[in-house]
């Protein structure tokens, strides 16, 4: 195993089989401060949030923690969250530039996901079969750009409230989403999440997201994961819409971790899927 791969915990996983892999926590702070990690009780959390009615924010792993993820290895592959959503990017890239300078025998390869979620991990999913393929660093990275090329990311949020709080949408639309039972749907473009449907009730949802996906290339074989803050049932539901008429889909589904369920809250869902080419991916590396 020559790479070790790193990732800003927005990506809702703590491991990957058959890859060496680290992680480093974000944290939310609303009246305390969570620390995304295993050990935290994201339902709890979740439920807390609710009751919460003051401000509300995240913040992202600072230099020391890039660095002491890299460890000692000598080929690094970071992973973050959109730099439009968070300082994360810039963290690790510091973090780069100071591992390298120590260790002027050793690379680091920073990419901006231009995301969040399930997105992450498709990528170090990437980057673990150039791994096992025996690709070199410079063909990696050119595979794993060439790859988020045609990646996308979407989302479907039942609740604003979070959002609402930390000023990244107007409480009064956060209330009228409620009141009417609208969700929100959108995609990342460009790494800046951008709603672009407002459908009332689960079923018109789950048809707005898997219009998104054929408008954006899905096709049949192609990967499709979601990841749910507590909304299974909806995560399924788009499931089996999408393995009706791509039945080789391959299929992945998890739970969002303590960072991506303060946004998305109760029933929100996040997905990542390959597709046709993404005119809005910039390729941010370090």
């Amino acid at each position: 195993m020559n790479f070790r791969i790193v990732s800003d915990s927005s990506c809702n996983r703590f491991s990957l089989e058959g890859a060496d892999f680290a992680w480093v926590p974000m944290k939310v702070t609303a009246g305390r401060e969570y620390v995304d990690t295993p050990a935290l009780d994201v339902p709890g959390m979740v439920e807390e949030l609710k009751r919460y009615k003051s401000k509300s924010g995240s913040s992202c792993p600072n230099v020391g923690e890039w660095l002491e993820a890299f460890g000692d290895a000598k080929y690094v592959f970071g992973i973050t969250i959109t730099k439009y959503l968070s300082g994360s990017y810039n963290a690790a890239c510091q973090a780069a530039e100071i591992y390298t300078q120590e260790h002027p025998d050793r690379k680091v390869c920073i990419l901006d996901s231009l995301s969040a979620g399930p997105q992450l991990m498709l990528m170090a999913e990437k980057i673990r079969a150039c791994d096992e393929a025996g690709d070199s660093f410079e063909t990696t990275r050119d595979k794993v750009l060439e790859y988020q090329n045609h990646l996308h990311t979407a989302f479907c949020l039942e609740s604003l409230n979070n959002l609402a709080r930390n000023g990244r949408v107007s409480p009064a639309v956060a209330k009228i989403a409620s009141v009417l039972n609208i969700r929100v749907c959108g995609t990342a473009n460009g790494g800046q999440l951008a709603p672009a449907h407002k459908p009332r009730g689960p079923r018109k949802s789950t048809q707005v997201l898997f219009d998104m996906m054929v408008e954006r290339g899905f096709r049949d074989g192609n990967v499709l994961a979601i990841d749910h803050c507590n909304g299974e049932a909806a995560a399924l539901a788009l499931r089996d819409i999408v393995l009706q008429t791509y039945p080789n889909t391959v299929f992945r589904m998890g739970a969002t971790g303590g960072l991506c369920s303060f946004y998305a809250e109760e029933g929100g869902l996040m997905i990542a899927f390959e597709g046709g080419f993404n005119s809005k991916n910039d390729n941010t590396v370090f």
